[in-house]
């Protein structure tokens, strides 16, 4: 019988799609570190030029207008004394010609004088047209995007509302408008063991008196009552912090003046949930029977 020995294919261990992501909890509040090794924003330019500020905006917009044209610029020094009018080997004419030329001007100044040159006019100008056709979509996507302005308060507090313990915490609407139809989701989010031993992060949603409203104008304070059925029933300032537990507030509804659907959100950590403290009231009463709201106190509270 003859025996063959078959090499042992070296078994090499497996790439793996992404690398390590690392999860920081500060404050009951999610850091995802990391994410720059495997995700750029320069992988999504789109969304990239839809949610950096204005100034990132116009800046990343003129670095890209000055570069596109300084590669045209050499690529019409390329071509020799190609450009009638311009100074040959000069990089500033060339330059200028190709604002001239992306941006449609044409003064008549200077003008292509080769095939050569004639072709990358011809390229530079469909290269505008799809620029300006770009430019203008990002702007109005920009300003077109909804946006609220809602605020909250900074800390959220426990507090007894009608002989049982609350959670409550503040809202306000900063615009002149009405929100329409707006919604508020609470959650509760701690770190858990379960009988397994299995180590989960796990989200409670938060009963409200009251989650919705028909139109939400100045100021709405969320209570949630922490009775024997809340997650927070029995525990404790100590407890909140050892299980780095934090609220989630999710607000949204339709904006009145553009009739489009926004978003808000704020997080609590555990030390910003004050127990046996209350807010300040923010309604008056004017001599002539009228009532005021007074932003002032708006995060102001006191204790029991």
């Amino acid at each position: 019988m003859r025996l063959v020995r078959q090499k042992k294919r070296s078994q090499k261990p497996l790439q793996p799609l992404l690398p390590k992501v690392h999860i920081k909890i500060q404050d009951g509040r999610f850091e995802v570190l990391g994410m720059n090794v495997w995700y750029s924003y320069w992988r999504d330019p789109y969304h990239l030029l839809l949610t950096i500020p204005w100034p990132g905006f116009l800046g990343l917009i003129a670095l890209f207008y000055l570069t596109t044209n300084a590669l045209f610029a050499l690529a019409y020094l390329a071509g020799g004394d190609c450009i009638a009018n311009a100074r040959p080997g000069s990089f500033l004419d060339a330059f200028f010609f190709s604002v001239q030329t992306l941006a449609s001007i044409g003064y008549g100044a200077m003008f292509p004088k080769t095939t050569y040159a004639n072709i990358i006019v011809t390229i530079e100008a469909m290269m505008g047209l799809v620029g300006i056709a770009v430019l203008t979509g990002l702007a109005f996507a920009r300003f077109s995007r909804p946006t609220a302005r809602v605020i909250f308060s900074r800390v959220a507090v426990i507090a007894p509302h009608n002989g049982v313990p609350t959670l409550m915490f503040r809202a306000a609407n900063k615009r002149r408008n009405q929100i329409l139809e707006a919604q508020l989701r609470v959650y509760l989010m701690r770190d858990e063991v379960t009988t397994e031993g299995q180590f989960i992060r796990r989200f409670h949603e938060l009963n409200l008196l009251r989650n919705q409203t028909p139109s939400f104008t100045l100021s709405w304070t969320a209570m949630h009552p922490i009775d024997e059925l809340s997650p927070l029933y029995g525990m404790t300032p100590e407890s909140l912090v050892a299980t780095k537990t934090s609220i989630v507030v999710s607000l949204s509804g339709i904006d009145e003046t553009v009739a489009q659907l926004l978003h808000a959100r704020q997080t609590y950590a555990a030390h910003e949930i004050l127990w046996n403290n209350q807010f300040v009231d923010i309604f008056y009463h004017t001599s002539d029977g009228h009532r005021y709201i007074d932003y002032n106190y708006f995060h102001d509270v006191v204790p029991l």
